[in-house]
């Protein structure tokens, strides 16, 4: 009669459950080892208690030597990581090296524009460098008349508004000046008349028409000074 199968769940019971360890535990080492050396296989195989025991087999010299060739095998793609990091710090330092020598040549340049380390140019290079002395110069000419005309065409146009708001102001004042003034009248002979009387000044006396009348003597219409009203 054949064993029923048994049902795969934790056992509850702690002694029985210690026994069950150690029996299986010791039938899986025999195992790894009969695989070792039944088909010339590296096994390594680590077992921990439930209390943290360690229980271990290697068919190896070293189990420290098949975690590193286990690491190797499985974990190559930090190796690849580790590749690209140094592919990208040579690239960065041949970057580097170029824009240096770039700054370099700038420096250069710039000190035989300013006249200065000559001596090792060539012919070629003199001429060349003639040349953009030239055209720079060509250009700072160019930039410096634009710059007057624009400077002066501002002046005029400043001076221009400047005249006119003093013209503006001068007829303003010239308005003010004559504002209630009587235009004077031209003085000929012939609109002149002197006046016929002396000029007096009677201040609240009121003379009498008959004394005024008989004091200018007969009169040209013939009426009596005692007859007028």
């Amino acid at each position: 009669m054949g064993r029923g199968r048994v049902e795969l769940k934790r056992i509850e019971n702690k002694i029985n459950r210690q026994v069950t360890f150690a029996k299986r535990r010791n039938g899986l080492l025999k195992k790894a080892y009969e695989l070792s050396v039944l088909c010339d296989a590296e096994v390594a195989l680590i077992i921990f208690s439930n209390r943290g025991k360690l229980y271990e087999f290697c068919s190896g010299s070293s189990m420290l030597r098949t975690l590193e060739r286990y690491q190797k095998c499985n974990y190559g793609a930090p190796e690849a990581n580790v590749s690209s990091r140094e592919a990208l710090e040579l690239s960065s330092q041949q970057e580097y090296l170029k824009l240096k020598a770039r700054y370099e040549a700038l420096q250069r340049t710039q000190r035989n524009l300013l006249g200065e380390d000559l001596g090792p140019l060539s012919i070629k290079e003199l001429e060349s460098l003639e040349r953009q002395l030239d055209m720079s110069l060509k250009q700072i000419r160019s930039t410096r008349e634009h710059v007057l005309n624009e400077t002066n065409r501002s002046l005029k146009q400043r001076l221009l508004e400047a005249n006119q708001a003093t013209s503006l102001q001068w007829n303003l004042n010239g308005h003010d000046v004559g504002y209630g003034q009587q235009p004077a009248q031209p003085q000929g002979d012939g609109f002149f008349h002197p006046l016929e009387c002396e000029p007096t000044l009677q201040i609240g006396y009121q003379p009498d028409p008959i004394t005024i009348a008989a004091a200018a003597g007969p009169s040209m219409n013939n009426f009596m000074p005692g007859w007028l009203p």
